[in-house]
């Protein structure tokens, strides 16, 4: 029975994903289905088969090691921060920023990343029927995490029209950052962490082809090369490009503060009002529902539910120590659903980090198409988190 519930919660998230688009005839199907099959097949070599992993722990190693290379960096002015055990959200996750924006700066400006977006897009494209920006994005935000695939994409979103743009909004909610892949490896099992990662870039193309279809003609489908006259030299463009990761950090941080403590001060008017009461309670009766279609029983759904609503008001890190803890008292596929479902940023402050991206790295004119869509980027996150939890639950019981 629960494996029926599981399979019909799939078609259940799609189902409410396209009552939400604004635009429903124009979701192509095909797109859809094909992507659907590739995620059951990645998914069965990722958990049945040794050579999946393999090949995803090699991929995340690389970006492990830009990330010790950020690190080195950081600890050289930040020499007794980074000599701590646990490191801070700011040292860990933000900071890299700086180099990592650097570091695919200089393979832009030797045409490497331009080449590679080209033809990796031109291969996911393929399968998906989407254009090839929009498909390589979904792979590179795989482990380099929102904020910083943004930028490193930010001269070709800088000569796109707001439909689109709002599609790499949406699809930035269910993205991670290969600099946080050791913290949650330290929390939950590491196979869920890693299925997780490739479902949820793959379920972004999905649900934003349902929830935002949009049409790119053939001679639009390409990417974007800054003219010679625009190019800098060497030194100049390294040296802006660590002024851009800069001036990221530093908005990006400033949108997770505030949205942090606005969820604090929302908890202390809702507990004036009914005791006990917090917007986290609230999201894990509303996500109840979803936490039983993943193939859960009542009392395990409710726990799962109530780990959503704290990943939606909080972040996922608190919800993965509160997991860590009952580990040993659940079973296997309800630790598979809620490990998968809490790996990526979907949550409110995730928004403000990709408003506060746009702003920096484009215009206050281009980054008013993220304020007026907040609900699709909210539901997207979400949704693609559900549909990737589904689709691993399928496979552990």
């Amino acid at each position: 029975m629960y494996f029926l519930l599981n399979v019909l919660g799939v078609f259940v998230v799609m189902g409410v994903v396209f009552l939400c688009s604004p635009n429903k005839r124009k979701v192509k199907w095909r797109p859809v289905i094909s992507l659907l099959v590739l995620e059951l097949i990645i998914t069965w070599i990722m958990l049945g088969t040794t050579i999946g992993s393999w090949v995803i722990n090699k991929i995340a190693s690389f970006f492990t090691w830009l990330i010790e290379c950020a690190s080195e960096g950081i600890a050289f002015v930040f020499p007794t921060a980074m000599a701590n055990e646990t490191v801070d959200f700011f040292f860990s996750a933000l900071l890299p920023i700086i180099f990592v924006v650097t570091f695919f700066d200089i393979l832009s400006y030797f045409g490497i990343l331009t080449w590679i977006i080209d033809k990796v897009g031109w291969v996911i494209s393929k399968v998906s029927r989407l254009p090839k920006l929009e498909s390589f994005f979904s792979i590179q935000m795989m482990f380099l995490g929102n904020t910083e695939a943004l930028a490193v994409i930010r001269d070709q979103l800088s000569v796109l029209k707001d439909n689109r743009l709002l599609t790499f909004g949406i699809m930035s909610m269910s993205s991670i950052s290969g600099s946080i892949i050791g913290a949650y490896l330290s929390m939950v099992p590491a196979e869920y962490v890693f299925s997780a990662i490739p479902l949820n870039c793959l379920n972004a193309l999905i649900l934003v082809s349902i929830l935002n279809p949009v049409h790119v003609p053939k001679e639009d489908d390409i990417i974007y090369v800054p003219p010679k006259s625009e190019k800098k030299d060497f030194f100049s463009t390294i040296s802006n490009s660590m002024l851009v990761g800069m001036n990221m950090v530093i908005v990006i941080l400033a949108m997770v503060i505030g949205y942090v403590a606005l969820t604090a001060g929302l908890n202390g008017i809702l507990g004036v009002i009914v005791n006990g009461l917090t917007i986290q309670k609230i999201f894990s009766f509303i996500f109840s529902p979803f936490a039983f279609l993943l193939g859960l029983p009542l009392q395990d759904a409710m726990y799962v539910a109530q780990l959503m609503g704290i990943k939606l008001a909080t972040n996922e890190f608190v919800a993965m120590m509160d997991l860590k803890n009952h580990l040993d008292t659940l079973p296997p596929h309800t630790i598979a659903v809620a490990t998968t479902f809490l790996t990526s940023f979907a949550n409110f402050s995730t928004v403000g980090m990709i408003y506060g991206t746009y702003n920096s790295v484009l215009s206050e004119g281009k980054s008013a198409v993220i304020g007026k869509n907040v609900w699709k980027l909210l539901v997207s996150g979400i949704a693609v988190s559900l549909l990737s939890a589904m689709i691993v639950g399928l496979f552990v019981w």
